[in-house]
């Protein structure tokens, strides 16, 4: 494999913390840059991430809110929608809604045995098979064994910790304010919009590297 493969986690919005990022890792010709989905909502501008995405040739994997956007989009149902989605909706372009309707489910790269996703995999099932509204969602298994919210299910065991791999799995989805590193997975949704840290996992040295968010932009 020629070139790096790096991850970068939930950026919502935070261009400012992207551009950081990015620049901190001075990408070559022959690096490969995945985001994990959520790239828009809650931050200051979510168009400034989705034109950064598309400058440096990002696979840009589905979120659960490019989810809800598009969801909007093709069927004209605000329903979708949270109160705060529409900020971002009203300002998307359309070369913004073309870039979220080719954002794929997951990025699998076989040499190094590892599948990039928004939130994750439910333990047990063949991890190509599911479906958008489990692997942008699922943070928990409850006890039916079935995805669920953290916020709804705060007992439940995470996904991850349920992951017995192979595949190694790189997700964001559930923010944390610190990295979760275990066997077969990594957690690297750090809260950024929240005030945290924006992260990349980069591949194949194993390293992390951060930029702390300039403020609290989402609480």
């Amino acid at each position: 494999m020629n070139g790096r493969l790096i991850a970068i986690g939930d950026i919502h919005g935070c261009h400012l913390e992207f551009a950081e990022l990015l620049a901190q890792l001075a990408l070559t010709k022959d690096d490969r840059l995945v985001l994990l989905g959520d790239l828009v909502n809650r931050g200051p501008d979510s168009c400034k991430v989705l034109d950064l995405a598309r400058a440096y040739r990002a696979t840009a994997l589905l979120g659960n809110h490019e989810l809800r956007l598009l969801k909007c989009h093709r069927t004209g149902d605000q329903r979708f929608l949270k109160e705060k989605d529409f900020d971002t909706f009203v300002r998307l372009q359309p070369e913004d809604w073309a870039f979220l309707e080719k954002m794929p489910l997951t990025f699998e790269e076989p040499e190094l045995n590892v599948v990039f996703v928004h939130g994750g995999f439910l333990p047990g099932e063949p991890w190509q098979r599911q479906p958008a509204e489990v692997v942008t969602r699922i943070q928990v298994v409850d006890r039916a064994g079935r995805p669920a919210k953290r916020s709804d299910e705060p007992e439940a065991p995470t996904w991850a910790e349920l992951w017995s791999g192979p595949p190694f799995v790189v997700y964001g989805h559930t923010p944390r304010p610190d990295i979760c590193k275990l066997k077969w997975s990594a957690g690297i949704d750090t809260g950024c919009v929240l005030g945290g840290a924006l992260t990349a996992y980069v591949l194949p040295e194993k390293r992390f590297i951060q930029v702390k968010a300039r403020q609290r932009y989402w609480t």
